[in-house]
């Protein structure tokens, strides 16, 4: 009888240690990103007001800008000119493809 509550001590120990009683970590989701395309050469992408990353150089096709979710206001400036503007909301997780038309602005 001894033996059998030893061993049933034993079993328990074992148990708890096993992963399969314990929560398991939450999984971030991967973050959202915009991916702006058609900004001209020599603008600089400003997400909310801050400046994300350098002047766009010729030749390359996109940016990606990692964000929070929500709504995020994206501006192109050329210099001290705003040329292109927009309000963009975006879900946790999700990738948002952003083009920048020539000329257009979406105030």
């Amino acid at each position: 009888m001894a033996r059998l509550k030893v061993s049933l001590v034993v079993l328990m120990m074992f148990l708890s240690g096993c992963s399969w009683f314990h929560a398991r970590k939450p999984v971030a989701p991967p973050p959202s990103e915009f991916i702006v395309t058609g900004a001209p050469a020599g603008s600089i992408l400003f997400v909310d007001g801050v400046q994300t990353g350098q002047e766009k150089e010729p030749g390359k096709q996109a940016q990606v800008v990692d964000v929070s979710p929500g709504t995020h206001i994206l501006e192109v400036k050329v210099g001290d000119a705003v040329v292109y503007r927009e309000d963009a909301d975006i879900e946790a997780g999700k990738k948002r493809v952003i083009t920048v038309l020539s000329g257009a602005n979406r105030y």
